[in-house]
């Protein structure tokens, strides 16, 4: 059963100043999705459906430190790809390390947003979210996935972790072995014990009215949902 408790809160997400640790915190968050097939997935799903010399307009909620969408650029520059992305979090320290991060990046935006709440008065060619879930209750998280589809006018694609036992030890081992910082271990842990089943996971979409929808897992304990918008 999913340990969810809306009181307590990972410590990425505590109010803090834009500290070394959360620097470091968010360097081990990319290197993560680089070596265990975040990027990749993203990058291969928008390679089937984004067309070399086209431009698109993507959207990352819950951006956290702006891996994916710089890795989103850098692929579509390679493809002469145009891309514009609005990047998304919550917190205006993990926004403000993002900007650090991204000097050579003008094709993003960073924002500080809500993604229960984010409006955009132009719809998104791609609405992208990874490893944001797991912090909402299943309510939310359904109203997260209803904002993503409104604000969509092609796909949406959702990645997040897959709640099982081996999660639980793969994202500890893991982070042990790389020797990451306190931070990323303890959130890692609670991450792991607050991500919804693959089961769980698609019960979501369907009560957030999503039809047609695709669900599949993908590499290190990972799960995704997509959605063509029309």
């Amino acid at each position: 059963m999913r340990n969810f408790d809306c009181h307590e809160t990972e410590q990425m997400d505590r109010p803090q100043p834009a500290s070394a640790e959360l620097r470091a915190t968010l360097r081990d968050l990319e290197s993560m999705n680089r070596r265990f097939g975040g990027h990749r997935y993203a990058l291969r799903f928008m390679e089937k459906r984004f067309i070399r010399g086209g431009s698109y307009r993507v959207l990352d909620l819950g951006t956290g430190g702006g891996d994916f969408p710089r890795a989103m650029v850098t692929w579509a520059r390679t493809r002469g790809i145009n891309l514009v992305i609005d990047a998304v979090d919550a917190s205006e320290p993990i926004i403000a390390l993002a900007r650090e991060f991204s000097p050579e990046f003008p094709e993003i935006r960073f924002l500080v947003g809500d993604a229960l709440t984010y409006e955009s008065d132009r719809y998104y060619d791609l609405v992208h979210c990874s490893l944001s879930m797991h912090h909402f209750s299943a309510a939310d998280a359904v109203s997260v996935l209803q904002r993503c589809r409104d604000l969509s006018r092609e796909y949406v694609l959702i990645t997040d972790l897959e709640r099982s036992l081996w999660t639980r030890l793969a994202v500890h081992l893991t982070n042990t072995l790389f020797r990451h910082q306190n931070m990323t271990v303890s959130d890692g842990d609670t991450s792991a014990r607050r991500a919804f089943s693959f089961r769980e996971f698609s019960a979501l979409a369907k009560g957030a009215g999503w039809t047609e929808f695709g669900h599949e897992r993908f590499l290190f304990c990972r799960q995704a949902l997509w959605l063509p918008r029309r």
